[in-house]
């Protein structure tokens, strides 16, 4: 028999927020994978837990992945955890998931703190649909394309930063999405939680006279819709004139006028008419 691979959820600040089940599966596992043994350690020791740790994390996943693989493919329990949250969002978790997926190993999430949802559901902006964009990249050449790519995403947007880049990443959003809703969440579940919500100007603002520190979560409200131009606003017979003035037979002008204003010809036609017979 094959072992189980558990992702456990961590808290992200608050120890409080560490569930039941989560203390229960790390008690039992046969082995916890950790990002930072360091800090893993002292979240056992909080708790109690004495279990047998192994480093696994983004530099090291590929060769740790398979000795991981091996402990499950010969029945041993692998609880694998983050440095905070959901291990699988953001992180090397996920590779680990996948390969053991790919090898037929059971993997059972035990939820807990995500800092995703708990910056969104505060954010004060729609939860129904947003989009989870995790890190843009370091590089400013190829986060200005990324930005690019998810102007137009129908959906709330949130993202992760650093304090030391939480600047230069608002300035570029700024630029490229323009002045939209926003809010953000720092510090989630700590002593010093903060939100803040506004325009994204007014957010650059703020900062400028309140120095950035901690993780930041960004939540950003998706792109305002247009107004509508001056050929949506036009009255569909007027349309239907001009192109008859430049020339275009009477029936191609109703036929292509009603098909762009989505609206019967039949109906065009007799509005034309009744005009005609006025004048």
């Amino acid at each position: 028999m094959h072992g189980t691979l558990y992702l456990v959820a961590t808290p992200i600040g608050n120890l409080g927020d560490m569930t039941p089940r989560a203390v229960q599966t790390l008690a039992e596992a046969d082995l916890i994978a950790a990002e930072d043994t360091r800090r893993t350690l002292q979240l056992l020791n909080h708790f109690s837990i004495k279990g047998k740790l192994l480093h696994y994390d983004e530099n090291n996943k590929e060769k740790q992945g398979p000795v991981l693989l091996q402990e499950l493919l010969q029945g041993k329990n692998v609880a694998l955890v983050t440095d905070a949250g959901f291990p699988g969002i953001s992180d090397p978790g996920e590779a680990m998931a996948q390969l053991a997926i790919q090898n037929g190993i059971t993997v059972t999430p035990v939820p807990g703190a995500n800092a995703c949802l708990t910056a969104l559901v505060a954010s004060g902006l729609p939860s129904t649909p947003f989009f989870f964009g995790a890190f843009l990249p370091k590089s400013k050449k190829n986060r200005k394309e990324q930005l690019e790519k998810w102007k137009q995403i129908p959906a709330t947007v949130v993202l992760y930063e650093a304090p030391h880049r939480i600047m230069e990443v608002l300035e570029e959003i700024l630029a490229v999405w323009g002045d939209r809703q926003m809010a953000f969440g720092r510090e989630l579940t700590k002593l010093h939680e903060e939100f803040r919500r506004g325009r994204v100007s007014e957010i650059i603002s703020y900062l400028k006279d309140n120095p950035p520190r901690g993780e930041f979560v960004l939540v950003i409200a998706q792109a305002e819709e247009e107004p509508p131009n001056e050929e949506e606003v036009k009255d569909p017979l007027d349309a239907v004139k001009e192109k008859i003035a430049e020339g275009i037979s009477k029936k191609e002008a109703l036929s292509e006028i009603a098909k762009q204003y989505k609206i019967p010809k039949r109906d065009l036609y007799n509005r034309l008419i009744q005009e005609q017979e006025k004048e």
